[in-house]
């Protein structure tokens, strides 16, 4: 096997931040990096030219069946250097068995280990039964173009996937109540994205004369209303699939009403509301304000006060569902401008595809549970789903609270045994296919 170890370190150590701060020779050092730990890969697989660095390789199978694509991408979110990291970000430290940095989990971790896995077995003299496309983004965290590019050039191969598969869910422990096993979450589909901005006007002035309901005024007040009136919910027919897979794991009289998700849909969502921010982002269309404008100086009254808000929105919905809501809590004073829209993904089916998923997992994770999902964040397999449905979302890679809490944020960290593990679900699975 190839020191999947290694390959991560090198790959963390680059700094491969897309957007205004992408530096292009931080990709290129990656792209050397993975060709010198994974030599087999690249002499076997043809690659496809894609725009700003991202990767798109072919390696032949023996043909007869329909293909399959691995997804991952190569960027990640800056890192605030005001932060205080445990260990160095971009050092690829490994301390008492944990690699440490940013991408370990999102999403070089899954990089490195579908590369290693396809290094293993070139090594071993093996063939997938089926065409294997890896597709690697350069530019997923700042919902970009490169899987669109993607897309393009497979549909120009004549490429029609059997199964597509892509970050997303991961094997959680501490999930979901009353389940002590982890819990391996396979999204079928991915929530909607919109970015839209708040924007309140009135008249500005100097700061020693400041007049009723001006625009912060106007402004905070659509802010609360959005608190206050949160969008209705539902619950997904993916998740009632996930309650009732997760039925038999609970047990007792909670196992019961799990195992009857179908029929308690409304009780179910409104419960799951109150649970906490995750579950309540499984049943609603969710809010966030993440940037406030105003004023350029401490004495001067704005004449323009502007929000930020990232909405994501339910399988049950559509964008232009959500908008209108939102434009009827905020109120006619304040103005609804949306900058970016996509709308909800389709759902993936729950058959061959995703059942191999499944058979994979408790292969080589017996104590995990495999369930369907709904997956909260945004995916480059979103521009994937448009064109073929069976795409699915799944990092196989065990997370505990802390490393949930560390994506995109401080101290981001995989265990080496994990990683080795997920390198040994994609033989696995590549084996399957």
């Amino acid at each position: 096997m190839p020191d999947a170890a290694a390959a991560l370190q090198a790959a963390i150590r680059r700094r491969t931040v897309a957007g205004a701060a992408k530096d292009d020779a931080e990709f290129d050092g990656l792209h050397a990096d993975l060709r010198a730990h994974f030599p087999l890969l690249f002499a076997a697989c043809e690659q496809v030219p894609l725009p700003e660095h991202a990767l798109l390789l072919r390696w032949p199978g023996r043909g007869g069946a329909a293909p399959v694509i691995l997804m991952a991408h190569q960027d990640v979110v800056p890192v605030d250097t005001r932060d205080d990291w445990a260990h160095p970000a971009y050092g690829g430290d490994i301390v008492d068995g944990v690699i440490w940095g940013r991408g370990t989990l999102d999403c070089k971790g899954s990089l490195v280990a579908i590369c290693a896995a396809v290094e293993g077995l070139l090594a071993d003299g093996f063939t997938p039964q089926r065409d294997v496309w890896l597709s690697f983004g350069s530019d997923e965290e700042t919902l970009g173009h490169t899987a669109q590019a993607a897309v393009a050039q497979l549909q120009e191969h004549g490429v029609d996937p059997w199964l597509v598969l892509d970050e997303g869910g991961m094997a959680v422990s501490g999930a979901f109540p009353g389940v002590s096993a982890p819990i391996a979450v396979i999204g079928l589909a991915e929530k909607g994205v919109v970015d839209l901005e708040l924007v309140a006007t009135a008249d500005g002035g100097h700061a020693s004369m400041p007049p009723r309901r001006g625009a912060p005024a106007l402004l905070a007040r659509a802010v609360l209303q959005l608190e206050r009136h949160p969008a209705p919910v539902a619950l997904p027919d993916a998740s009632v699939l996930m309650l009732q897979r997760l039925a038999a794991a609970v047990g007792g009289p909670l196992g019961a009403v799990l195992g009857r998700a179908g029929a308690l849909r409304g009780p179910l969502a409104r419960v799951f509301a109150r649970l906490g921010p995750a579950t309540a982002a499984m049943v609603r269309t969710t809010y966030a304000v993440t940037e406030l404008q105003g004023s350029p100086a401490h004495n001067v009254l704005a004449t323009t006060a502007r929000a930020g808000v990232n909405v994501r929105v339910s399988v049950t919905e559509t964008v232009d569902e959500a908008v209108a809501r939102i434009r009827d809590v905020v109120g006619e004073r304040v103005e609804v401008v949306v900058r970016d829209a996509y709308e909800p993904s389709p759902v993936a089916e729950v058959g061959a595809a995703y059942e191999l998923l499944e058979e994979v997992t408790r292969e080589v994770m017996p104590d995990v549970i495999p369930v369907p999902y709904v997956v909260m964040a945004a995916t480059d397999a979103r521009h994937f789903q448009r064109v073929w449905r069976n795409c699915y979302r799944f990092n196989p890679f065990r997370m505990s609270e802390a490393q949930r809490q560390s994506l995109h944020n401080v101290d981001e960290h995989l265990t080496l045994e994990s990683l080795l593990e997920g390198v040994r679900w994609y033989e696995r699975l590549l084996r399957g296919l």
